[in-house]
C-alpha cells in the first residue's frame, strides 16, 4: 500500500499521531526541561536551547553538546563525538517505515525527526495502521514536547536562587544507567571492560583530547573483538562439519 493510499483520512491520522506521541512526551518533556536548565547553568545564551532542539533534535547529543560547548571542547572532538553517538541512526533507516510517508517535505522531515522514541513507536506498529499524516504528526508532536520543555527549563533556571550543584552530571548519570541496562540485558560485560580500557588509556596519553582518542580506540577494540569472535565461531563450525 503506497503513501498515496493512506489507511486513515488525514485528520484521523493526525489525531492518531498525537495519541502516539503522548506516552513518549512524558519522557521527552522532562528531558527538554533538563536541557533548558543546563544551558542557563552552563552560562550559555538562552536561545541555544531552542536552537539545538529545532536544528539538531537529538536529545542525548544536545545535552552532550551543552557540556562540551561550555567546556570549550575542540570542534574536531565535538564532531567526532556527535558522529559516534548518532551513528546508530544510519541503521534505523533500514527498518523504519519511511515508505508510509509521502515523498517530498513530509518524508524529509520524518527522516530528520527519526529519534529513538519515534523509531520505537512506529517500527513495531502494523504497517496497515500507519499513514503519512499519523507518522509526521507524531514526530512533530515529539519535537514540540522537547522544544517546549526547553523553554520551561530556561524559565525555571532563571528563577532559581542559585545553580543546582552537580546538575551537569545528569547526562553522565543517564548514560551510565542506560549502559548498565544494556550490559545486563545483552550480557555484554566484555564490551564494557573494553570501554573502560579505552577510556583509561586515553586519559593517560591524550590529555585534552581524551574523549576523541577513547572513541577511536574503543571502536578499534570492538572491531578487533568482532573479528576474533567471528573467526573462533567459524573455526568451531568447520570443526563440527569435519
Amino acid at each position: 500500500m503506497s503513501p498515496s493510499h493512506d489507511p486513515l483520512p488525514r485528520r484521523a491520522g493526525a489525531a492518531a499521531g498525537l495519541r502516539d506521541s503522548l506516552g513518549v512526551g512524558l519522557g521527552i518533556f522532562p528531558l527538554g526541561i533538563a536541557l533548558g536548565i543546563l544551558v542557563i547553568q552552563a552560562g550559555l545564551p538562552w536561545w541555544l536551547a531552542p536552537a539545538l532542539s529545532i536544528g539538531i533534535f537529538a536529545g542525548s547529543v544536545e545535552l552532550l553538546l551543552v557540556s562540551m560547548l561550555a567546556a570549550a571542547t575542540p570542534l574536531v572532538t565535538i564532531a567526532a563525538t556527535v558522529f559516534a553517538v548518532n551513528f546508530r541512526h544510519v541503521f534505523y533507516a533500514f527498518s523504519f517505515p519511511l515508505s508510509r510517508v509521502r515523498p517530498g517535505l513530509p518524508r524529509a522531515y520524518s527522516i530528520y525527526a527519526m529519534i529513538d522514541e519515534a523509531y520505537a513507536t512506529y517500527v513495531l506498529m502494523d504497517p496497515d495502521r500507519l499513514s503519512s499524516a499519523r507518522m509526521v504528526t507524531g514526530q512533530l508532536a515529539m519535537q514540540l514536547y522537547w522544544v517546549l520543555g526547553g523553554f520551561v527549563g530556561i524559565m525555571i533556571a532563571n528563577v532559581l536562587p542559585a545553580p543546582i550543584e552537580g546538575f551537569e552530571f545528569a547526562l553522565v548519570a543517564l548514560f551510565v544507567v542506560m549502559s548498565m541496562d544494556a550490559i545486563r540485558g545483552k550480557r555484554e560485560l566484555p564490551s564494557a571492560l573494553l570501554a573502560c580500557l579505552a577510556v583509561t588509556v586515553a586519559i593517560l596519553v591524550a590529555g585534552d583530547n581524551a574523549l576523541l582518542v577513547a572513541l577511536a580506540l574503543y571502536s578499534g577494540l570492538l572491531g578487533l573483538r568482532y573479528f576474533l569472535t567471528k573467526r573462533t565461531t567459524d573455526t568451531a563450525e568447520e570443526g563440527e562439519r569435519a
